[in-house]
């Protein structure tokens, strides 16, 4: 017996601190559950994981603002974000969240790990921290000048315009994002993950990694070739993960080292409810398992660099396979914002109209190689002239023939025309042909074809004329509409 292929997918864990978006959607979740769902009619013993991301400075930065607790900000948007993926049709065998015991369990036992080997670097710093706060200042609680292309309203750990990787000393000009003043420096110290110390072996695993898509291969080439720094694994923060050491009071684990580790939580939580509870392990220590991550291009660092490093470091993990990072998806030729509420609401659309239609034109317009754009004019154009014109058209008019002509019941194949063979040989090879496009993550070749399909299935239908063999061959109507079944 042929042994099943084994994946684990994920999709990036979104943070619980706001309602989704259809360019959520487009980039690291509708491709996903489309190969998930390929994979399954395939057979293969695939494990599709997601959650929310709920220790992320966004959420503590939208608690302040709101004047509550982050635990209230979560509470609020996981069940929401839950529930929409849900509506939208994503099939995750297990959505978790990162607040949970079992992946505070997880953080700390791969930070004390990686600790008891010596690997992380102890070090005093200066950092900012708001007076009138009273707290020293997380990376993206710092805003300024960015000091390589001078945009306003650069972070303390990247600025959104030109993408240069910062630190929040380096701002011109910074304030607090808590109360708008200038923070001043103090020393604390932080534990640091020494990324450059993995630099040979994360460039000898991309060596070892052709397949992967061009876009993340040359972000991944750009940072090794421009030396790979320190990065700190603690942050001075009330909200996350207690930092597991004596002395560490007030510190938590910072969030870019644990957030990726809720892939594996999630997928304990899984082989717990299922009563299985070291099932995980077939799929996160066994080398033949395919780990398969879907992201926006925002994200290549932390999954395709940051994350096979800490594996690499804890040991006994198998390491990514790929990382297909889709581009964004813009909306009338404009940014998504939320900030400005510039967006289509997932829970508006579908309050409003069925999945399958949104389903169809993302798939249709996915971001795969550059950023694509969301048009209300091309989405209704596409909707009634594709998915309703080309392949309804097909369904309906072969249903409706079957139960005018035939009682409803699907009469049976007589006897095959070179027409009908034809047809039936286009049948035969489309799901290979399909699923080749679907294993390389190609999901809009793969739609095209399958409409390519549904228009032959409408070349067929009308080079058969079973409005004229009805009445004068019924035997060669009746295997026309069994073909067309």
């Amino acid at each position: 017996m042929e042994k099943k292929e084994k994946l684990l997918v994920t999709s990036a864990l979104p943070y619980a601190n706001g309602p989704l978006h259809i360019g959520h959607l487009a980039g690291a979740y509708l491709p996903a559950d489309i190969f998930v769902r390929y994979h399954r009619l395939k057979g293969s013993d695939v494990v599709y994981i997601c959650g929310s991301d709920e220790h992320g400075v966004a959420i503590t930065i939208r608690a302040e603002q709101e004047g509550v607790n982050p635990q209230d900000i979560i509470d609020r948007y996981h069940p929401l974000n839950k529930r929409s993926f849900e509506r939208i049709g994503m099939s995750f065998d297990n959505y978790s969240r990162t607040s949970l015991p079992i992946h505070h369990e997880t953080g700390q036992e791969f930070f004390l790990d990686i600790f008891k080997k010596g690997i992380f670097n102890k070090r005093q710093e200066k950092q900012f921290y708001d007076a009138e706060a009273g707290m020293f200042l997380p990376d993206r609680y710092v805003e300024g000048t960015c000091p390589v292309c001078g945009s306003e309203g650069a972070r303390g750990d990247q600025c959104e315009s030109c993408g240069s990787d910062l630190n929040q000393t380096d701002l011109l000009n910074p304030r607090s994002k808590i109360t708008g003043k200038t923070p001043e420096l103090r020393e604390t110290s932080h534990w640091y993950f020494p990324l450059g110390a993995f630099q040979d072996r994360l460039k000898d695993y991309l060596d070892h990694r052709p397949q992967w898509k061009e876009n993340v291969r040359n972000y991944c080439y750009g940072w090794i070739k421009q030396g790979l720094q320190d990065r700190a694994v603690t942050r001075d923060l009330d909200w996350g993960i207690k930092v597991p050491l004596d002395g560490a009071e007030g510190k938590v684990i910072y969030v870019w080292f644990e957030a990726v580790l809720g892939y594996i939580s999630s997928t304990k939580e899984w082989a717990q409810r299922i009563g299985q509870p070291d099932r995980w392990k077939e799929y996160w220590q066994d080398e033949s398992c395919k780990l398969i991550h879907f992201i926006g291009k925002d994200n290549i660092v932390f999954h395709a660099v940051m994350f096979p490093a800490f594996l690499i470091a804890k040991g006994d993990y198998a390491l990514p396979t790929d990382v297909p990072a889709n581009e964004f998806l813009n909306l009338e030729g404009a940014k998504f914002s939320t900030s400005r509420d510039y967006a289509i609401w997932l829970d508006d659309y579908l309050d409003r109209f069925p999945p399958d239609p949104l389903r169809f034109y993302l798939a249709a317009i996915a971001p795969e190689t550059k950023d694509s754009d969301f048009s209300w004019k091309e989405f209704q154009m596409r909707n009634n002239s594709e998915l309703v014109g080309i392949l309804g058209n097909f369904v309906n008019r072969s249903l409706t023939f079957i139960a005018r002509n035939f009682d409803g019941k699907v009469p049976e194949c007589r006897g095959l025309a070179p027409l009908d063979e034809w047809i039936l040989g286009r049948i035969a090879e489309s799901p290979a042909l399909i699923g080749a496009f679907l294993e390389k993550y190609e999901v809009r070749q793969g739609l095209k074809t399958l409409l390519d399909v549904a228009r032959d299935a409408n070349k067929y239908f009308n080079d058969k004329q079973p409005w004229v063999t009805v009445k004068s061959d019924l035997a060669s109507c009746g295997t026309t509409l069994n073909i067309c079944v």
